[in-house]
Formats: C-alpha cells, sequence, structure tokens
C-alpha cells in the first residue's frame, strides 16, 4: 500500500495497531497499557491525546451496536440532480437522524445512513426527506450481516493496510454477565448516553464516567463487561481515521448474486482481509440491481480495482454483474448517536 507523508512515532504505530479493540477494563487501563508498551502512563495519555487533536483518531472509546440497542439503521440513496446537490446536501444534512453522508460516483449519488431510536421510525424519516427534498429515498435495509470491522495496521514506512479484527481477548465475565437475553435499565442507558462520543483520555476514565452517571467506578466496569459481552458493544479501542492515514479510496462494491447463494458468497466475501463491511441488502429494480456489497478501502482507486478483481475472482460464475462506487466527498460525518 502506498506510504503516507504523515509522521507517527514507534508510540503511535504500537498504541494504534494493538488497541483499536482490547482496551482494559480496569481502574487504570492506560498503566496497563504503558507497561506493555515499555512507557510511562503519562507519555501514554500525552500519545493519545495528542492523536486525537491531530484527527489521526476520529475517537476513542465503545463502538455500540445500534440494532441491539433497539433502535433503527439503514443505508439510503437518492439521485440528486446536479444542479440541486448543494441545497439537497442542505436539507438532507439538516435530518438529525443522518449520522453519515456520502457523494458517490454513480446515478444514486448520495448515499447517508439513518440511526432512529426505534425501527418502526425509519420509515418516517425516509418519507420526511422524500418531502422535504422531492426526490425519491431508496433503502437499503441490512438483511444480512457478513463481516462487519475495519482494523489498521500501520507501519514504520507508512505502508498502511487494513488487516482482520482481532479476537477479543478472553475475560472471565461470567454466565450472568454473558445473558444475551439480559433487558438494559435506565442506568445502562445513562451510561450508554455518557460514553457513546468517546472516553475521557485521563489517568481514571471510569472514575470520570461513574461521577456523570451517578454509580461507582466498579459498577461502570460491571456494565462495560456486560455490554461488552453481549454484544451491545463491538469493541472498546481507538478509532483511526483511514482518510487522515492515507486510505483515501473509499469503494463501495456492489455484487448481484442469486438470492439463494447470498449467504454462501457473502460469508466468503467478507473474510478477505481488505473487505471492512459486508452485507446482503436489497435490490430496487429496475433502478438497483446488486443485493452484497463489500466495502473496500485503499490508498488510490487501482489499489480498489485489484481487490474488486479478487472478489470478482472468488465469485467467478455467480456474479451477474458488479459495480464500484467511490466517495468523491463526506458531506456529513456526525457518528451514530444512540438512542438512552
Amino acid at each position: 500500500m502506498q506510504a503516507t507523508d504523515l509522521q507517527l512515532s514507534d508510540l503511535d504505530l504500537a498504541f494504534i495497531n494493538n488497541f483499536q479493540g482490547n482496551f482494559p477494563l480496569q481502574e487504570r487501563p492506560f498503566l496497563s497499557i504503558a507497561e506493555r508498551l515499555n512507557c510511562t502512563e503519562n507519555e501514554l495519555l500525552g500519545t493519545v491525546e495528542k492523536l486525537k487533536s491531530e484527527r489521526i483518531l476520529t475517537r476513542f472509546g465503545p463502538l455500540y451496536d445500534a440494532a441491539k440497542l433497539g433502535g433503527g439503521l439503514t443505508l439510503a440513496a437518492i439521485s440528486v440532480p446536479q444542479e440541486k446537490y448543494e441545497i439537497v446536501t442542505e436539507q438532507v444534512n439538516s435530518f438529525s437522524e443522518v449520522a453519515h453522508n456520502y457523494k458517490r460516483e454513480h446515478e444514486l449519488n448520495m448515499w447517508f445512513v439513518l440511526a432512529t431510536e426505534t425501527p418502526d421510525e425509519i420509515a418516517q424519516v425516509i418519507s420526511s426527506i422524500e418531502k422535504t427534498t422531492g426526490l425519491t429515498v431508496y433503502n437499503f435495509p441490512k438483511q444480512q450481516e457478513f463481516y462487519i470491522g475495519l482494523w489498521l495496521h500501520l507501519s514504520t514506512d507508512g505502508n498502511h493496510s487494513t488487516i482482520p479484527v482481532p479476537h477479543p481477548e478472553e475475560h472471565p465475565f461470567g454466565n450472568e454477565l454473558s445473558n444475551k437475553n439480559y433487558r438494559l435499565d435506565s442506568i445502562d442507558r445513562k451510561l450508554i448516553s455518557v460514553t457513546q462520543s468517546g472516553f475521557p483520555i485521563e489517568l481514571m476514565p471510569y472514575q470520570k464516567i461513574a461521577d456523570k452517571v451517578g454509580i461507582t467506578q466498579d459498577e461502570v466496569l460491571q456494565r462495560l463487561k456486560r455490554l461488552l459481552s453481549i454484544g451491545i458493544i463491538r469493541r472498546i479501542g481507538a478509532v483511526p481515521n483511514h482518510y487522515k492515514l492515507g486510505l483515501t479510496a473509499n469503494g463501495m462494491t456492489v455484487w448481484d448474486v442469486d438470492d439463494d447463494k447470498v449467504s454462501e458468497l457473502g460469508d466468503i466475501i467478507g473474510q478477505l482481509d481488505f473487505v471492512s463491511h459486508c452485507y446482503q441488502r436489497p435490490q430496487h429494480l429496475p433502478m438497483w440491481r446488486y443485493n452484497l456489497f463489500a466495502m473496500v478501502h485503499g490508498t488510490n482507486k487501482d489499489e480498489v480495482y485489484d481487490k474488486v478483481k479478487q472478489i470478482e475472482h472468488l465469485l467467478g460464475d455467480n456474479c451477474k454483474a458488479h459495480e464500484t462506487l467511490f466517495s468523491s466527498a463526506i458531506l456529513k460525518k456526525t457518528g451514530l448517536r444512540l438512542a438512552a
């Protein structure tokens, strides 16, 4: 992968490479990491603060699964006439439910993620966007998830790459904490509200969170462990800014495969180390024939196209058609804000 001019220290690289997940759930987590990385606690705190302030990390903390929290989440798209693009962008971005919005190189040239407090609200928001813009919104809800997870491996020569998300370290949470039928209570929801934008970067972050929620530090740790063990938290750690790190070619690859084979094929494509998201989503004939989506990142379009060829080879005759939709502008990226 093409090198970037960004200068990162050995400590920068070690922290990002190792802690995009598996951030310790203990009283002084940065001390535990510092011991592993052979630095002082204060050196590590300064490093993380610098990475955040320079936007090398977009955020730092837990990644929540919106669907498991009971919220609605979908991908939607509009075909916007070029002369109306600026005003439609303003109209769509004015909706608080729009978390991410990208301009993509396709007839459907605006793609955005909607996050709502309940699944039923998705249809209401789509209807409101259609009334506001006067344009048809195509809804692409997730039908099957084959893989989600972007983990960057950064090298000293600037040749950064994507790799599969490492398996989480084992935590002795016990049967009670792993109960998949656990129902969130009001304290859980307040904890989610306080932490979904990230953790404070200080010696005892969980104590700071506890003070905001109004519970003890031990209870914060216990509840975060539970949310992680039952999958409401996907992982806890640093979220690198892949654009800042040189992965500026963002290709949403879409494939037309038989519905009766999409599960088998999606599992295969989702295992590729360069695929960060892989889903089955609905077709909208005749406008949209594709039902398998796989997100691929690279430093340039040629690099992405090389990866697309690998997917095409794996799918073989099962692929009836495919396209790659590159993002040409980030129109909005606020991060998901989930109901709490």
